[in-house]
């Protein structure tokens, strides 16, 4: 397919610091990086059990487990997700973490309740970065429905957004399929940004000196979206949805994309009705997509994480690809080009990734959510400017080997990756030689 889009495409751009992928193929997969070495596992310095595998020299504390007691009393709800660091008060971390919980019941515990039978929410969560301690952690907003990932903001706040278009309709006290802006310190205000959009949100990265915020669809069929505000780091004051169209041509399949390198030329289409769920007379929950596909948007499949580093937006697709293992995706905003950085081809290679986070070292850190029987457990996998895939991590936890890993992200000071493995429910942080590879 490369080929056939090239006169569309940007074909003489590269995607630094990505530039070895320009020749079209994906390096070799290793098992484990020949930097850092295999991986062997490491018992959890908090409670003395083992969860994780890592290579040589790195080390984990484990917090946050559900069911555990926060601030106030109040157990830590299940289903850890997407998360980032949004404040750092001196050597203090604060991060927002995701809770990805469907269905109806009695929303947990205000102070910041949207619908009072929504389960989802978010909480926060403390972290002395150089001591390598947990401190503590609270409830920030609830009420809210399947919070599965977000993204940080240049502001110092987290955006966290809901995979679902539910509402009273299906029993809802109000609708569902919003964004909901959360601050590192205090409760966040219950109030949809609608400006964003109503439709199956994944994830965010704001680039910080527009104050742009490009947004992931998790669908089989989805789109890729900008929110360009009317007044930077105010999001609730509106401004304009729009979708990802390929120059000189309508409805261009990217979810079929393989070769690493191709380059689009990219252009943005108006999203006229933001707030639409569906498209008329339907309940297809694809009511914003099919406004852009309507204006010759293209099309992917499964927009997962979402990362801004260096000017550039990273963002993945969960299946996309030939075998449907993932894709991964860079989009430069000054060039107006879209890269496929990476597109996998086994699943021992790379099964199906979902969060994303850029290290400070140049490297990406892929959160994997394939399940696949062919592995022993889901792994961090890392992706170099070189275009290698490794094992960083597996879960080994008894029982929940095959649970996803989601919400990577790097203290302020890079020397810890903290991470959740969504069942049980625990988060993580990471330390060790990063200097000596590519995280």
């Amino acid at each position: 397919m490369g080929a056939a889009i090239g006169a569309a495409g940007l074909t003489g751009l590269s995607a630094a610091p990505f530039r070895a992928l320009a020749s079209g193929s994906n390096v070799a997969a290793a098992p484990f990086s020949v930097d850092y070495g295999p991986l062997n596992l490491v018992a959890d310095e908090t409670t003395g059990g083992s969860f994780i595998k890592l290579p040589p020299g790195f080390r984990y504390l484990a917090f946050g487990w559900t069911g555990a007691p926060m601030v106030g009393g109040a157990p830590t709800p299940p289903a850890h997700d997407g998360m980032g660091v949004v404040t750092c008060l001196q050597d203090l971390v604060v991060l927002v973490r995701n809770h990805e919980i469907p269905g109806r019941g009695n929303a947990w515990y205000p102070p910041a309740r949207y619908d009072a039978k929504g389960l989802g929410g978010t909480t926060n969560l403390v972290f002395d970065q150089r001591a390598g301690a947990w401190l503590a952690a609270w409830p920030s907003l609830s009420g809210t429905s399947t919070n599965c990932s977000g993204g940080i903001t240049p502001w110092g706040s987290w955006l966290s957004c809901e995979e679902t278009v539910e509402g009273p309709e299906t029993g809802f006290d109000q609708t569902h399929g919003w964004v909901f802006e959360v601050p590192g310190v205090g409760a966040a205000q219950p109030v949809p940004l609608t400006g964003l959009g109503r439709f199956v949100h994944e994830a965010v990265a704001v680039e910080p000196v527009t104050g742009c915020v490009y947004l992931t669809e998790d669908r089989g069929t989805a789109g890729f979206y900008r929110f360009t505000p009317n007044t930077w780091g105010q999001l609730s004051q509106g401004g304009q949805l729009q979708m990802l169209k390929v120059v000189g041509a309508d409805n261009v399949v990217l979810s079929a994309e393989t070769v690493p390198g191709s380059v689009f030329e990219i252009e943005w289409v108006d999203i006229a009705e933001p707030a639409r769920a569906h498209s008329p007379g339907t309940s297809d929950k694809l009511g914003v997509f099919t406004q852009g596909f309507d204006a010759g948007g293209a099309r992917f499949s499964r927009l997962e994480g979402c990362w801004h580093d260096g000017g550039n937006i990273y963002f993945v697709s969960t299946n996309g690809g030939a075998v449907g293992l993932g894709q991964v995706w860079q989009y430069d905003p000054r060039k107006r080009a879209l890269t496929l950085l990476f597109a996998s081809t086994d699943s021992v290679q790379l099964n199906q990734p979902d969060n994303i986070a850029v290290s400070p070292r140049g490297g990406i850190v892929l959160c994997e959510d394939g399940g696949s029987a062919t592995l022993n457990g889901e792994r961090l996998i890392g992706l170099t400017p070189e275009g290698q895939v490794f094992a960083f991590a597996e879960n080994a936890f008894p029982g929940f080997e095959k649970s996803e890993w989601s919400g990577a992200c790097f203290s302020p000071d890079g020397r810890w990756l903290f991470a959740n493995i969504q069942l049980p429910g625990i988060t993580v942080a990471i330390t060790g030689p990063w200097h000596h590879g590519a995280l």
